[in-house]
């Protein structure tokens, strides 16, 4: 049963990612450069992408949490550390740069596979080397 509920939640991530327009870079480039507001390139729909799935996820944790333990598992695996430190903001501007470079991050990424272009093979292959460093240098 956690098998298919991995299955179909995954399949409902990979499918909002690719209708949403998070799956294509030149789209999340055109959002992130802000400077093309100036010039008209500037593309804010994801804006309302990003908007919706913080308020479905924000709800989602309400309703979720409240229960015992999760529909398929014993209990809840929820990260327990809180503190900012220099592994966390590391990570997190390597991984904005990352993003703004070529205009993937993980989940779209993988997502992206299925059209087997070569840059994002490419980026799939760095990223996996990247997370194999970082678990050896952490």
């Amino acid at each position: 049963m956690q098998i298919l509920m991995t299955f179909l939640a995954s399949l409902l991530f990979g499918l909002g990612l690719v209708i949403s327009g998070l799956a294509n870079p030149a789209k999340v480039l055109n959002f992130l450069d802000i400077a093309g507001i100036w010039s008209g390139t500037w593309d804010p729909s994801l804006i309302f992408t990003m908007a919706a799935a913080v308020v479905i996820t924000g709800i989602g944790y309400r309703l979720v949490m409240a229960r015992q333990k999760p529909l398929c598992a014993d209990q809840f695996h929820v990260p327990s550390a809180s503190t900012i430190d220099v592994k966390l903001v590391t990570g997190a501007g390597l991984f904005g740069i990352g993003w703004g470079l070529v205009g993937y991050c993980p989940g779209p990424a993988i997502t992206a596979l299925s059209l087997a272009h070569s840059e994002t093979l490419i980026f799939v292959a760095a990223m996996l080397a990247g997370m194999a460093l970082g678990r050896r240098v952490g």
